[in-house]
């Protein structure tokens, strides 16, 4: 029992020795450089030499257990093999994905298309956790993500713990392995099917997520809405939803006169069947892990919560070293940690408005520099919402959706008089969440931080708790939070160099031109999709969209919060379909076409949305022209105001200094004949973006020879189908000693430019 004492409010200690043996068994042997630093710390706490050892210990033989661990992950898988899966996988369309175990239980991503219509209903019907197959297939490496913003597959499967993904080519069903997780499973997709049969549509997604984590249903709007606000966590089953239904359940056992000795071990059997039945999320594990422990802790030794919450930490990494790169995992146990460690000043606190902003408040500020890293903004609004918007989805909305669950098992006539109840209400407020979503200027988006500034900001963070929690003068508190914020914020506006990006967005174009300083930013065309026609069965719900998938993550990782000028050369999906997300996301001063492009199909979203927001549109034409910091720019194309397709694209020519620089839409032979004889001074030019994503019918031999680029970039998709850009083409470059780039190859490009010279780097 003494022993157990010694070991009180020192089981972080012990939690960040597993952290470091986590990350250097993943990553590299040399961050067990971090061992002796925390070492040493811990003697500055004056923590007992037994102790010392202990973490010591722990952290290296952790190390060389985990190293064996993720070796396995590596190892390579013979097909056609034997697959089971797991209970983490979508259908999306006419695509399954999800990931199976093999018989060692090594974790692999699969991908499989349905054949028909009817083979997809079989699946959707039916749940797959616990099936086995005998599995062909191919194995492939994740795709490198289009920039270093992107969402980026490898690292998704890093923190799964996965090993590559499995095409599969064909299968066939062996049997179901029936196991407590399967049968667990099995409850939770027959509710989830309930669900979808018994509460109106309005209601599904809501119902889902809060009483079995599936958020699936609910649809994107939404999803965005409850982001801007800093709410998306009420979506998710957390700790506070944990100790609810804990809560609920607990004292329903002591009112069936239970004694509470047994209904706490009921509760112990209890809360990990809870956990698997809602999908087993970190922050689940989490809240479950700790009150089980709590509760132990009370039936035989007093464990303190923080203790609790670290041994929490290191039997979850235990089993799942990986782990420690889910984003869910680290914020769960960051804010918690928060909570926790901030008990203290949260109590001295009276008022349960000035408790409730605290809370929001301790949470936000020990996760924000985590949160740029990972979504590059934060929501300001976040601080005051979630005073009103925690107490109202916890105590009101996640009691009704359980009582709505009940009703739903109920004769019809009592679950209809309830749904018709509730829904109207629940109308209002999805009315009211919308309202306050579309506030302007409520997202702070500095971009992503580097490590340095990673560093700086979580100094900042633990040095602003040290000030609160001796009450240091406000003043104080605020500058060491503020200026570090401020460094952040203006980080991304110290460059004096003219920087060119041209985004990978596959078979299409979007470039951004950052201005010195930061002055102005232009974006030239958006990207997008050549959509084809669907069967209605093959159509996502939320599908790959470029503008929010590519292109914004973009911007905003690059901390750019507004476009000056977007200027789209011509009225091409592949040009513009992305453009619409763009102005939703980011806030656009005016918009430039090729004259009478906008009566184009294509352009209908774009400018409805630009009407929507006030966005004035103007159509440009050949010899308009403006200065901004130093760099001139001018339209050279078109002469007309008769839009006819691609030659009508409008062509920028941008110069600072010596530079020069040429953007060609998809202007092709004709076009460029006719630029020749107009501007017959253009020479010799820096950099130019090819026109038409080199096809053969663009970048002519007399265009090429007498523009001589020193730097021609191609924007096109890797193994495009059409071929491009175009051998012929590019051996035209190269037999003029011409450097050139593809994006599909190479990834997003940036040219930086300098004085008479260009650096270029590419993402891949």
């Amino acid at each position: 029992m003494n022993y157990l004492i010694s070991f009180k409010h020192k089981w972080i200690y012990y939690a960040l020795s597993v952290l470091v043996a986590s990350l250097a068994a993943i990553e590299s042997a040399r961050l067990l450089i971090l061992l002796p630093l925390l070492l040493l710390f811990c003697l500055y706490k004056k923590i007992s030499f037994r102790h010392l050892v202990g973490i010591m210990l722990l952290g290296l033989i952790l190390f060389y257990y985990f190293s064996c661990q993720i070796s396995k992950v590596g190892y390579g898988i013979n097909f056609p093999t034997t697959l089971t899966w797991t209970g983490e996988y979508k259908i999306k369309g006419d695509m399954l994905r999800g990931f199976m175990v093999d018989e060692a239980g090594r974790k692999i991503y699969v991908t499989y298309q349905f054949a028909t219509e009817t083979e997809k209903l079989v699946f959707e019907k039916n749940p797959l956790i616990g099936k086995q197959y005998f599995v062909y297939g191919t194995l492939q490496q994740p795709s490198m993500p289009a920039h270093s913003y992107a969402f980026n597959m490898e690292n998704y499967l890093k923190s799964k713990g996965a090993t590559g993904i499995l095409e599969v080519s064909k299968w066939s069903y062996i049997q179901t392995e029936e196991s407590i997780p399967q049968r667990i499973g099995l409850q939770r997709f027959k509710l989830k099917k309930h669900i979808e049969e018994t509460f109106p549509e309005s209601l599904v997604g809501e119902a889902q997520a809060l009483l079995i984590g599936l958020g699936e249903n609910v649809d994107d709007d939404t999803t965005r809405a409850y982001q801007k606000l800093g709410i998306t966590h009420l979506f998710a089953i957390s700790g506070l939803h944990i100790a609810i239904v804990s809560l609920l359940f607990f004292q329903g056992l002591l009112r069936l006169k239970i004694r509470r000795e047994f209904a706490m071990l009921v509760l112990i059997v209890v809360l990990p069947i809870y956990a698997l039945l809602v999908g087993g999320a970190p922050s689940v594990w989490r809240a479950v892990s700790v009150v089980e422990l709590t509760i132990l802790s009370r039936i035989k030794w007093r464990l303190p919560v923080d203790d609790a919450l670290a041994i929490s930490f290191i039997l979850f990494v235990f089993l799942e070293p990986w782990s420690v790169y889910q984003i869910g995992f680290q914020l769960s146990y960051l804010a918690t940690a928060a909570l926790i460690y901030s008990s203290r000043l949260i109590q001295s606190y009276s008022s349960w408005i000035v408790q409730s902003f605290f809370i929001t408040f301790v949470c936000q500020l020990l996760v924000y520099p985590l949160l740029l890293i990972h979504f590059y903004e934060l929501s300001i609004s976040s601080l005051v919402v979630n005073i009103f918007f925690v107490p109202l989805f916890s105590f009101i909305i996640l009691p009704i959706n359980i009582i709505l669950l009940i009703a739903s098992f109920l004769p019809s006539v009592v679950s209809e008089l309830m749904f018709s109840s509730y829904e109207p209400i629940r109308t209002l407020l999805t009315k009211c969440i919308n309202l306050l979503q579309g506030i302007p200027y409520q997202m702070w988006n500095p971009g992503k931080p580097s490590i340095v500034q990673l560093l700086i900001a979580y100094g900042s963070v633990f040095a602003t708790f040290y000030y609160l929690d001796i009450r240091a003068k406000l003043v104080k508190v605020l500058s060491v939070l503020l200026i570090p914020m401020c460094i952040l914020h203006f980080s991304t506006k110290t460059h004096d160099e003219l920087i060119i990006s041209f985004i990978n967005v596959g078979q299409g174009d979007s470039i951004v031109i950052e201005l010195p300083y930061k002055k102005a930013v232009y974006m030239i065309d958006a990207g997008g999709l050549l959509r084809f026609e669907q069967e209605k069965w093959k159509q996502n719900d939320s599908p790959y969209e470029i503008g929010r998938d590519i292109v914004v993550p973009f911007l905003k990782g690059k901390g750019i919060q507004k476009i000056d000028k977007l200027i789209l050369t011509h009225a091409d999906a592949d040009h513009v379909e992305g453009a619409e997300e763009i102005l939703q996301e980011i806030i656009v001063e005016e918009i430039h076409l090729s004259p009478n492009s906008y009566y184009k199909e294509v352009m209908n979203d774009l400018v409805n949305e630009a009407i929507k927001r006030k966005i004035p549109i103007q159509e440009q034409i050949a010899n308009n022209t403006w200065i901004e910091a130093g760099v001139s720019f001018q339209y050279l194309w078109p002469l007309d105001t008769q839009y006819e397709g691609n030659n009508d694209s409008l062509v920028l020519y941008v110069t600072m200094g010596d530079f020069k620089g040429l953007f060609m839409g998809d202007v092709e032979h004709g076009g460029e004949e006719e630029i020749l004889r107009k501007y017959p001074s253009l020479a010799d030019i820096d950099l130019l973006k090819a026109g038409h994503h080199g096809s053969k019918t663009s970048s002519g031999e007399q265009f090429v020879k007498q523009l001589k680029p020193a730097l021609t970039i191609f924007s096109a998709g890797e193994n495009n189908r059409y071929g491009h850009p175009h051998e012929e083409v590019v051996s035209r470059f190269q037999s003029l000693g011409l450097r050139t780039f593809t994006t599909g190859e190479v990834g997003t490009i940036e040219v930086k430019v300098k004085g008479d010279k260009l650096e270029i780097t590419a993402s891949h």
